[in-house]
């Protein structure tokens, strides 16, 4: 199984700053140990033509050169540098790559992306371009011009704790994407936008609840969309020990939750690539035990599109 990442293009953080960047290189290391039948692929930057089908060229521009007004930079929440644009770049590329390698295998990730706060035309809450949006766009470019004849069919299906407003924005009025979105009422962002299908969630949730929610979203899913191609947002946040969830989700439970989304796609035979999202544990260990058990069950389930027993 294809596994993308771009963990050593590292964002210089002032001492003190409330992202834990170190996460992606340490689940890398994870993944290499406990996973060695992943394949583990340096991420490649997004071109400016791959990111112009989802973001203005100014914003790409002022992305690329660091001349983003200090309010706008601001509510990304990263200072600039050069290798933070570059980062940005590589994580999209990164969700461009695991589309392709999905495209063929059915199953394929990304260690970081996710970043679904991103607009078109402005970033926020640590997210700079929206990855799954653009990628989204590139598979349907693609498609068409495979000459299939009909418009590629993708559903968003975004379990990070906060909503996905970037790309419920971006795709809001199109019919091609569903975005569906479960995730904390009272959290981040506090102006939601609307997805094709919001389900939100009360302080303290924990698993029961939390699975039911889900099993009823993605049988409304199933009655609303037919996707040919599937985006799974894997946040960890939900986890009742993340310092911004409010959630109160086990680890047993986001591991039901995992093998819900993953078989839902593979009983349809829809190949899926999931991206990590956020996750901010009190304790750094409680976000990578979460993130390398979404790794095991995709691989168990990439192993199935395989005709190999996991």
């Amino acid at each position: 199984m294809h596994a993308y990442y771009a963990d050593h293009f590292v964002l210089p953080l002032p001492d003190g700053h409330r992202f834990p960047m170190a996460k992606y290189r340490m689940l890398r290391d994870r993944i290499a140990q406990h996973l060695p039948d992943v394949l583990l692929k340096e991420a490649l930057p997004a071109s400016d033509e791959a990111l112009v089908r989802v973001h203005s060229p100014q914003y790409i521009d002022a992305i690329a050169h660091g001349t983003l007004v200090p309010a706008a930079q601001r509510e990304i929440g990263f200072p600039w540098s050069p290798a933070m644009a570059e980062r940005a770049r590589r994580s999209v590329g990164a969700t461009l790559a695991a589309t392709r390698a999905a495209w063929r295998e059915g199953v394929a990730g990304n260690l970081a992306g996710g970043t679904h706060h991103s607009y078109a035309d402005k970033g926020s809450g640590f997210c700079v371009f929206n990855d799954v949006a653009v990628a989204a766009r590139q598979a349907q470019a693609d498609h068409l011009n495979d000459g299939s004849g009909w418009p590629l069919q993708v559903a968003v299906i975004d379990l990070d704790v906060h909503q996905g407003n970037g790309t419920a924005h971006i795709f809001q009025g199109d019919d091609s994407v569903f975005t569906l979105s479960l995730h904390g009422a009272r959290n981040f962002p506090f102006r939601k936008e609307p997805s094709d299908l919001d389900v939100e969630l009360p302080d303290g949730c924990a698993d029961d609840d939390y699975l039911h929610a889900l099993d009823q979203a993605l049988e409304a899913l199933d009655h609303r969309c037919k996707p040919d191609l599937v985006f799974y947002l894997a946040g960890a946040d939900p986890h009742v020990g993340d310092r911004l969830g409010r959630l109160a989700v086990t680890h047993d439970g986001l591991e039901a939750r995992d093998r819900r989304v993953f078989d839902w796609a593979w009983q349809r035979r829809i190949p899926t690539v999931f991206v990590m999202a956020g996750g901010y544990g009190n304790d750094l260990e409680d976000t990578l035990q979460a993130q390398l058990t979404t790794w095991r069950v995709a691989w168990q389930y990439h192993q199935r599109w395989q005709n190999v027993r996991p």
